[in-house]
């Protein structure tokens, strides 16, 4: 009996150790993934593959290191509302630009789209903190711009991009006007008990129960939970509840520690969207829901509306083309 009780104390402290050199070693490569398996580091396609007006932007972070962005617009002359968009966190933003193509065309708005440090042709290694300046670099770049409507900056994340969105909203009530949530996580701290279950009982959020003594040693804890009722602006929370991913009572937490603060949080379920794929299988509705969205917290200012053309609209003539051929 003794000898089994001991065997089982050694495998309880193997197993801890064993996830403690797992995270120490390995965990800036579970949680940033800037090279897809079979694939290279630079941007397999440009938006000129996809006959999108776009121009290359480069930065320089607060700590000196150097950044490249897409800005992608509708149209030059169109002052649409302008999405900072931040990714998940595999692959390049070129990975998302069939995406972001149809965003352009149903939401009528400009995208920009920045590679985190060490992703796509950025310098540089992924960190928590160096992401959170990156994400600072590209909404000041955007906020000193005159070829937009400043006041119309929405922050669109998914997933680890929500965590990265969620941070610069609050940092920034006066340069954000609402955020966009996409099958974010609560923390990477509950999402290591998804990737490694039995880490649970070791390291954990402030929504999950346990001694979490393996705390520390997460460098990247992006406690989205904590920020999230921090918020001020309008939120946005988009759920695919089939995500194979995060798991969906994750976007349920974030919604409710919110909402419990913040009267301007709007919570929607997609019951096939995927952790990737939830823009696809949510079709019209999901498009609407965005658009709704913005139209209400993000709204073209009087001053800046065009004098009506000869189809009775404010829009641009490339945009009323975009809607009338949305109509046929």
């Amino acid at each position: 009996m003794v000898s089994y009780f001991n065997a089982l104390l050694y495998g309880v402290g193997g197993l801890v150790v064993a996830g403690m050199a797992l995270l120490v070693a390995f965990q800036e490569k579970l949680v940033y993934v800037p090279v897809l398996p079979g694939l290279t580091k630079s941007y397999a396609i440009t938006p000129a593959r996809l006959r999108l007006t776009y121009e290359d932007v480069w930065l320089r972070s607060s700590d000196g290191v150097r950044l490249h962005a897409w800005f992608i617009k509708l149209f030059p002359d169109c002052r649409g509302p302008t999405l900072l968009f931040f990714q998940e966190n595999a692959g390049n933003i070129a990975h998302r630009l069939e995406m972001v193509r149809i965003m352009l065309q149903r939401l009528n708005c400009n995208v920009f789209m920045l590679s985190y440090r060490g992703y796509g042709a950025s310098d540089g290694y992924p960190s928590q903190h160096g992401i959170t300046m990156d994400a600072q670099a590209a909404l000041d770049h955007l906020s000193q711009r005159s070829d937009i409507d400043t006041s119309r900056i929405v922050v669109f994340g998914r997933s680890l991009g929500g965590a990265v969105g969620s941070v610069l909203t609050k940092n920034n009530p006066d340069k954000v006007a609402a955020l966009i949530l996409e099958n974010t996580f609560t923390s990477i701290l509950d999402m290591a008990g998804v990737l490694l279950p039995f880490l649970k009982w070791f390291i954990g959020g402030s929504s999950t129960k346990g001694p979490k003594i393996l705390n520390f040693l997460v460098r990247s804890p992006w406690n989205t939970i904590d920020i999230v009722g921090q918020i001020k602006q309008p939120i946005l929370f988009l759920s695919g509840l089939q995500d194979e991913m995060v798991p969906p009572p994750h976007m349920q937490m974030l919604y409710a520690k919110a909402a419990a603060r913040n009267n301007r949080c709007s919570f929607v379920e997609f019951p096939t969207g995927m952790h990737m794929d939830t823009w696809l299988a949510g079709g019209d509705t999901y498009w609407r829901t965005i658009q709704e969205f913005l139209e209400q917290h993000a709204p073209e200012k009087n001053e800046n509306r065009s004098s009506p053309n000869e189809n009775g609209s404010s829009m641009c003539p490339f945009c009323v083309h975009l809607k009338l051929h949305e109509t046929l």
